[in-house]
C-alpha cells in the first residue's frame, strides 16, 4: 500500500513540476512512480531493513527521492509534494484526469483564461473560450467537455483495485480482535463492482461495545501511522456501529451484528439496492419479512444466520453477489426454484485460470525479463504463459519489428528449454491501423502460437469506420484475440464507439476471440459487454496486460469482471489445459 500511495503522490510532483516546465526533473519523479507502481517488495520493508542505502539500490531511486521516501515512512507525508500543491494555482490531480489535458496544456488554459478546476474548465468549454487559443480548436474544445461528464460521473468514487489491498488489511487487523467472531466486507466492494464509493464491514461480536472502541483506536493510533491504513475522521461512534473516513480518502462505515443475523445483514448490506427491493416484494407476497435482521414468518425468525438460509427461506436458490444487479438474476433465479436447471449461471472461479494470454516483457515496455516473468507465472500455478510485446506501431512503447519478433521467438526458444512446468508461448500485441490491416507482415505473424491485436491510436473515429477497421482486423486469419475491445480506461475515457452486436457476429464468424482486459485501469470488456458475448457464443479470455510481475494479481479482477457478466468457466478459453487451449486455434485455422 505504501508503494501505491508514494507512487500517486510522485506522479503529482511530475506534474506540478512540469507547469514550471523543469522536464528533466519530472522525468526523474514520473520514472520514480512507476518503478514505485511496478516493485514487488513493500518499500517500507525494504527501508526497515536497510534504510535510504537500500532504497537507493531501486532502479530509478536516487538520494533526494530515497529521502523522500524515508520521510513519508516516517510521518506518512511529503513536504515537497504539500508546497507544491499549496502553491499550485490550479486544482492540477483534477484537471489531469481530463482526458487529452496533461500540465503544459492545463498552464496554458489558466494562463490565458483563469482556468483553476472543473467547474471553471466547463464554463469556459461551453462557452467556446477554449476553441478560440492555439493548439486547441472546436474538435479539442467538444472532446475536453465529453471528458469532463466522465470525471464528473466517476468523483468520490475509488477504483476497487486500490480499494481491496487496504481494506483487506483492514480486515486482516480486525481478525487479531478476541472479540470478533465473523467479518466480512460488505456492500459494492463485496460485488467487485469496478468504483466504490464507500466501504461496509460487518463482524459478529458479543461485545459490540469493545469491538468499536478497538476499531477507532487501532487504526486513530501513532503505530498505525508507520504502517498500514489510518483513519483522518471519525463521523460517528455508536454502540453497534462506527462511521470513519481512511487517510486513503473513503468512508467506511463498521456494523456489529448479532451471530444469529449475520446472513441477513451482509444480504442487506451487500446489495444492490435494486435488488434488494426486489428480494423483500418476493417475501412479502410469501407472507415474510426480510430485512438485516432475518427472515421472519409474523414474529418468529426463520432464518437469518448465513445467506444461503436467507434465500432457501423466501424460495430462491442463492444469487453470488457479483449477480445482485437486478439484471435478471431474480427472475432466473425464480425459473429455477421452479425447476428449470441451470438458469442462473455456474459462474467461472477465482482459481479457474491455467494460463496468462497477455503479457509484456522488457523487449518492448515490460520491466522483466521473459525468463522472470514465466517463473512468476509458475509460481501461481499457470500451465502456460504467453508473451504479447507490442509491435512496431506503437514506438512510445518499444515495439518490435519483423526482425526482433523473430529473435524474441529464439529466446522463447532458450528459455522453454531451461525450464519445466511451464510452457512460454510466442505471440504479440499488434497495432490494428485505421484502415484494419495489422502492422506486422502476415509471414512474421504466421510463425506465432497466439496473435493479440488492438487500437492503440486513432481512437474517436466515427462508429461506422471503427466498427469497420475492428472488422477487417477479426476477419484476418492470423488474429485470434482483440484485447481491450472498447480501448476504454476507468475514470478517463470512455470505449470508443462501435456496432458491438456487428462486432460479436464477426467475431463468432470467424472463431475470433475477445479479451477481458483486467488491467486495473481498463477492465475492458464491461460486465454488460461480456453477457452480450456470452449470449452470442463468442469465446472470452481475461488477460491482466502484465507489464512487470505485480500485474499477475490484477487476474482476480478480471475474473470478478467476468463473474458479473455471467461468464461461466466453458465461455473463458484460458480456463483450459495447453493442450485444449492451443486446440482451439488449431481448429480456427
Amino acid at each position: 500500500m505504501k508503494n501505491l500511495e508514494l507512487a500517486r503522490i510522485f506522479y503529482q510532483i511530475a506534474e506540478f513540476i512540469e507547469m514550471d516546465e523543469v522536464s528533466f526533473r519530472s522525468r526523474a519523479y514520473n520514472k520514480a512512480a512507476r518503478v514505485l507502481d511496478s516493485l514487488e517488495k513493500d518499500v517500507q520493508d525494504i527501508y526497515q531493513k536497510g534504510g535510504t542505502k537500500a532504497l537507493k539500490k531501486i532502479p530509478g531511486i536516487g538520494e533526494a527521492i530515497a529521502k523522500k521516501i524515508e520521510e513519508f515512512i516516517k510521518t506518512g507525508k511529503v513536504k515537497t509534494y504539500q508546497r507544491l500543491k499549496k502553491q499550485c494555482p490550479v486544482d492540477l490531480e483534477t484537471l489531469t484526469m481530463v482526458e487529452g489535458l496533461g500540465a503544459r496544456k492545463i498552464k496554458i488554459l489558466y494562463k490565458k483564461l483563469g482556468i483553476r478546476n472543473l467547474k471553471d474548465l466547463e464554463k469556459e468549454a461551453k462557452m467556446g473560450k477554449i476553441s478560440e487559443l492555439e493548439g486547441f480548436g472546436e474538435k479539442s474544445e467538444k472532446n475536453i467537455l465529453q471528458a469532463i461528464q466522465f470525471v464528473k460521473a466517476g468523483q468520490n468514487r475509488f477504483l476497487i483495485s486500490s480499494i481491496l489491498p487496504i481494506v483487506r488489511q483492514i480486515i486482516n487487523q480486525l481478525k487479531e480482535l478476541p472479540q470478533v467472531y465473523k467479518i466480512s466486507i460488505a456492500g459494492s466492494a463485496r460485488r467487485m463492482k469496478e468504483t466504490v464509493g464507500d466501504i461496509d464491514i460487518l463482524v459478529t461480536s458479543n461485545k459490540p461495545d469493545k469491538v468499536i472502541d478497538s476499531f477507532v483506536k487501532m487504526f486513530t493510533s501513532p503505530k498505525q501511522s508507520e504502517g498500514g491504513p489510518r483513519i483522518s475522521k471519525v463521523w460517528a461512534k455508536g454502540p453497534t456501529k462506527s462511521s470513519v473516513r481512511f487517510r486513503a480518502g473513503f468512508d467506511c462505515d463498521l456494523r456489529v451484528v448479532k451471530k444469529e443475523s449475520f446472513g441477513a445483514a451482509l444480504q442487506y448490506f451487500t446489495g444492490s439496492k435494486d435488488h434488494n427491493i426486489l428480494i423483500r416484494k418476493i417475501a412479502k407476497k410469501k407472507g415474510l419479512k426480510l430485512n438485516e435482521y432475518g427472515v421472519f414468518k409474523g414474529k418468529k425468525k426463520i432464518a437469518g444466520k448465513n445467506e444461503k438460509e436467507v434465500y432457501q427461506a423466501i424460495g430462491l436458490p442463492y444469487i453470488e453477489p457479483e449477480l445482485r444487479t437486478n439484471t435478471g438474476e431474480i427472475e432466473a433465479a425464480l425459473r429455477q426454484a421452479q425447476g428449470k436447471l441451470n438458469q442462473l449461471p455456474k459462474l467461472i472461479n477465482y482459481n479457474d485460470i491455467k494460463g496468462e494470454i497477455h503479457c509484456h516483457s522488457n523487449w518492448s515496455d515490460g520491466s522483466r525479463t521473459i525468463n522472470e516473468l514465466a517463473l512468476s507465472a509458475k509460481k501461481i500455478g499457470y500451465q502456460y504463459l504467453v508473451i504479447t510485446d507490442h509491435t512496431k506501431g506503437l514506438t512510445i512503447a518499444n515495439g518490435l519489428d519483423e526482425a526482433r519478433i523473430l529473435r524474441q521467438m529464439k529466446e522463447i526458444d532458450k528459455v522453454n528449454k531451461s525450464l519445466k512446468g511451464i510452457k512460454i508461448l510466442k505471440g504479440c500485441e499488434a497495432n490494428i491501423k485505421v484502415d484494419g490491416t495489422i502492422d506486422i507482415k502476415d509471414e512474421v505473424l504466421d510463425k506465432l502460437d497466439i496473435v493479440l491485436a488492438g487500437v492503440h491510436f486513432r481512437l474517436k473515429m466515427d462508429k461506422k469506420d471503427m466498427t469497420e477497421r475492428i472488422i477487417k482486423a477479426i476477419e484476418n486469419p492470423h488474429i485470434d484475440i482483440i484485447v481491450h475491445p472498447f480501448g476504454r480506461l476507468i475514470d478517463k475515457r470512455p470505449g470508443y464507439q462501435m456496432d458491438f452486436k456487428q462486432v460479436l457476429k464477426a467475431a463468432k464468424k470467424n472463431k475470433t476471440v475477445l479479451e477481458i482486459n483486467a488491467h486495473t485501469s481498463r477492465l475492458d470488456l464491461r460486465d454488460i459487454n461480456i453477457r452480450q458475448a456470452v449470449e452470442a457464443g463468442v469465446k472470452l479470455a481475461i488477460g491482466s496486460d502484465i507489464h512487470s510481475v505485480n500485474c499477475f494479481q490484477m487476474m482476480e479482477l478480471g475474473i470478478a469482471q467476468t463473474r458479473r457478466g455471467w461468464a461461466e468457466k466453458k465461455d473463458i478459453l484460458n480456463t483450459r489445459t495447453l493442450t485444449n487451449f492451443l486446440e482451439f486455434f488449431k481448429d480456427k485455422e
